[in-house]
């Protein structure tokens, strides 16, 4: 790395972004601030839930004002609620089990009520579940999930007494990356690999592994760290907050070490 690089470190890195969307968008914009040249290669996509109907029910109620709150586990889950066009009214509290969801639930125009302060996941929004509400019973709850996901919160909100509406939203697919980003990250010209989710995990491995050793894999907190080396992949960073700006900040102090 030049060390002429003034208050744009990460100025000469190429950092590939995951995702695509509201979120990918505000990430790449981030990152050029501190000088990178972001390439974006959206890695997974959602495909239609099985039943469509009932997402489409549930989607109409709550645009009718008949849920307190609705649950996003993920910013996939909120590529659906636009994809939908879904209408969440004011009057209805989101909660997000992290800052990832957070961060594209505002992106994309809607609001957030509640994230969780320690532990970004069900088991974390769990924890702070009853304080955020003061512990009000009887709440109606849409939980949108994906397929493959554990029935944790579901399960949860309704052993604390409340009534839960838990739909199945998406399947998350992968989607192919161009020849030329596998081609550049086999050659080493990708100098660093954000990786937001198991999901991205396994695409990243079976799509453009093997990694370079030189190749700064960087994963948003600690689970999205043990899904990629499941997969084979070695992590170098993990964010400290589970947040985009904080994967951004990890993959800012790395470069400082080349200078």
């Amino acid at each position: 790395m030049s060390e002429q690089r003034g208050d744009k470190p990460l100025t000469g890195w190429r950092v590939l972004v995951p995702r695509g969307g509201p979120w990918g968008d505000t990430v790449a914009a981030d990152l050029r601030a501190q000088g990178a040249q972001p390439v974006v290669a959206p890695m997974i996509n959602f495909a239609p839930a099985a039943d469509a109907e009932l997402v489409t029910r549930a989607l109409e109620r709550l645009a009718d004002e008949q849920y307190d709150w609705l649950t996003v586990t993920s910013a996939t889950t909120v590529d659906v609620l636009s994809s939908y066009r879904a209408v969440i009214p004011a009057s209805t509290r989101i909660a997000a089990v992290g800052e990832t969801t957070s961060a594209a639930l505002v992106a994309a125009g809607y609001h957030v009520d509640l994230v969780p302060a320690e532990d970004n996941s069900a088991r974390g929004l769990l924890a702070e579940w009853e304080a955020a509400t003061e512990g009000a019973a009887n709440l109606r709850v849409l939980t949108l999930r994906s397929e493959i996901a554990k029935p944790t919160l579901t399960e949860g909100l309704v052993a604390l007494g409340h009534r839960v509406d838990s739909v199945v939203a998406y399947r998350t697919v992968g989607v192919p990356v161009a020849e030329k980003i596998v081609a550049d990250v086999r050659a080493g010209s990708i100098n660093a690999i954000m990786v937001t989710s198991g999901s991205v995990a396994e695409q990243v491995a079976a799509q453009l592994g093997p990694i370079p050793s030189g190749t700064l894999i960087a994963a948003i907190g600690p689970q999205t760290a043990r899904d990629a080396e499941g997969y084979g992949l070695h992590v170098d960073l993990i964010a400290a907050d589970r947040t985009a700006d904080s994967l951004i900040d990890a993959v800012v102090r790395a470069s400082r070490v080349d200078l």
